[in-house]
């Protein structure tokens, strides 16, 4: 039984799944559709990270693979349509690097307020600039947070021991974490000086924060995007840090990113005040570790013993490990007259 993991995911995934029987493969990069449909031949598992796009031709390349794994937060670049009518179990996690998303957003906001990356900037072209002008205290400032899930509510509980006051915004009805207070979309634009955005890749996500959302902002407030790259348009985002309109951003996702070491380009580019980093909110060694230990004992009991708990393309099935035993997994639509007819062939 063969595992292939892709994109340098942590060790601790391959030592587990060598504990569980499978002969593991680890390679460091994402590999492109052509040379993955060959190398996935034989495969019975497969994990990826955020680069490696699972199609459908690859799937159809390994007929023995069971599952396919996300060891990251996303699941856009796995066709997961084309899993479910092949019977292969999608796996993710969307817990293990929200405090590390978290952390590095309240480092962003205290560097933004303080326009750390500006003097750094500065100094290293030999300006010695000590001005206080511009430069900010977080206590006491309001902070909003678009998207209060595993990740917006750490930021809040994070924010509030810093002082800070703390309103979101979210379309489920979510519980606020200690003194922090639900408002609407338009009163967060307009109350807060520091605005975060976590939330998911849906579509209707697309350009979330536009010219008129940035319009209807506080005069020098922040912006700060971990979410997705699409959910921002970065043209617009320019322009109004051009104007005045923003005082800064920090910018951890793009709507086009490059593969590892390739050439990037964005129109946020060299603005000050502008913090760009690419795409590491959740890339800390404790983060890696954790999501490598969570998807592989996920994608090991799927395959021993057919728990479809947590898989994102399943149906939720979770039943007792019986020792000796076999199961038999069959995958159907969920249509009248299976469930007799495998009955009836059982009998």
């Amino acid at each position: 039984m063969k595992v292939l993991l892709l994109e340098n995911i942590s060790g601790v995934a391959a030592s587990q799944f060598e504990e569980a029987g499978f002969e593991v493969e680890s390679l460091k990069g994402a590999i492109e559709e052509r040379a993955l449909v060959e190398k996935v031949r034989g495969t019975s598992i497969l994990g990826v990270r955020s680069k490696t796009r699972i199609t459908a031709a690859v799937l159809d390349a390994a007929p023995e693979l069971v599952s396919v794994g996300a060891f990251c937060i996303g699941v856009d670049k796995i066709d997961r349509v084309a899993s479910s009518d092949r019977g292969i179990g999608v796996f993710n996690d969307p817990h293990s690097n929200s405090r590390s998303v978290a952390e590095l957003t309240m480092g962003e906001i205290i560097l933004l307020m303080r326009r750390t990356f500006e003097a750094s900037t500065q100094l290293h072209r030999g300006v010695w600039n000590k001005s206080s002008a511009g430069s900010h205290e977080v206590r006491g400032l309001t902070l909003g947070i678009v998207g209060y899930g595993k990740i917006g509510s750490q930021v809040s509980d994070l924010a509030e021991a810093m002082g800070m006051r703390v309103v979101f915004h979210d379309v489920a009805h979510v519980l606020a974490r200690g003194n922090a207070r639900a408002v609407s979309f338009r009163e967060l634009l307009e109350t807060a000086d520091v605005i975060t955005l976590h939330v998911d890749g849906k579509p209707q996500n697309q350009n979330l924060f536009g010219n008129d959302e940035f319009r209807a902002m506080k005069e020098g407030a922040c912006l700060i995007n971990l979410s997705r790259g699409f959910v921002v348009d970065h043209e617009a985002l320019a322009r109004h840090l051009k104007s005045g309109k923003l005082a800064g951003a920090a910018v951890d996702v793009f709507p086009q990113e490059p593969e590892s070491g390739g050439g990037f380009s964005s129109a946020l580019q060299g603005l000050p005040n502008v913090i760009l980093t690419p795409h590491i909110g959740g890339s800390t060694e404790e983060a890696q570790q954790n999501i490598g230990q969570f998807v592989s004992a996920r994608m090991i009991d799927y395959f021993k013993s057919g728990n479809s708990l947590l898989s994102v393309n399943l149906p939720h099935c979770h039943l007792d490990y019986e020792p000796g035993s076999h199961r038999l997994l069959h995958i159907h639509h969920n249509v009248p007259g299976i469930l007799r007819a495998i009955n009836d062939i059982l009998a």
